[in-house]
């Protein structure tokens, strides 16, 4: 008598109707995360290098107006300005000798 090495074939994986939408969710879930991912990296592509920004000190008789002048030479003085007050929260062009101001990077 011989022997036969019989082998079971198994159906083929079958989904079920909410099985396909599970799977077509979790795909959504995915794609929606890649997405996410991808436009964050995007967005934080120009943002500025991390570290100390530069700073300057007023002396006497400094204004804004020379102070933007030594620092961003060339460029329009009233944006310029509108710049050191917006970043150092100025209400005011006044200074005072021995303020620290942040400059903005060039």
């Amino acid at each position: 008598m011989v022997a036969h090495d019989v082998r079971r074939v198994e159906p083929p994986l079958r989904l079920t109707r909410r099985g396909r939408a599970a799977v077509l969710v979790l795909l959504a879930l995915m794609a929606s995360l890649a997405s996410a991912v991808l436009f964050t990296t995007a967005s934080r592509a120009d943002d500025q290098p991390a570290g100390a920004l530069p700073t300057i000190t007023v002396h006497e008789g400094d204004t804004l107006w020379d102070i933007a002048a030594r620092v961003q030479p060339g460029r329009n003085g009233r944006d310029a300005v509108a710049d050191l007050r917006r970043i150092n929260h100025l209400t005011d062009s006044s200074l005072t000798p021995g303020q620290t101001l942040i400059l903005p990077r060039t």
